[in-house]
């Protein structure tokens, strides 16, 4: 493994810990609150997405350079976003529906640990290239 990706790799994968934390939380959180679970999932995703795109443009995929924003990688972060988005959405509605909330706040971090090696490789090859 090249040290590029290695770094890349611990980098996204300690951002990550940090969006899941966040998104988790929230999702948690607004939800116990009697929120159904599609909109807490999107409100947590939203926040944890923020924290990500910053972080992740300062320090996992910055070049010699600097750091790796700006609005056509925002506009591509936001594009992967709202897939992964509705895809984690879906899972979360249905594993209310199925199983209760309970189950859906297990399941969540799962779901998302799923969905965040989909969008390492997309942001690699494409949002922060």
């Amino acid at each position: 493994m090249s040290t590029l990706l290695l770094r890349q790799s611990v980098g996204y994968g300690l951002v990550g810990a940090a969006q899941l934390l966040v998104d988790w939380g929230m999702f948690v959180g607004i939800s116990a609150l009697g929120v159904p679970a599609v909109p807490a999932n999107i409100a947590g995703r939203l926040f944890g997405a923020c924290l990500g795109f910053y972080l992740n443009g300062v320090f996992t995929f910055r070049t010699e350079t600097g750091g790796r924003l700006g609005w056509p990688r925002f506009r591509r972060y936001a594009a992967t976003w709202g897939l992964l988005t509705l895809v984690s959405s879906a899972a979360m509605y249905a594993i209310d529906r199925l199983v209760g909330l309970g189950w859906a706040w297990a399941a969540k971090p799962v779901v998302d640990v799923g969905l965040a090696a989909v969008a390492f490789l997309l942001s690699r090859v494409w949002i922060y290239r």
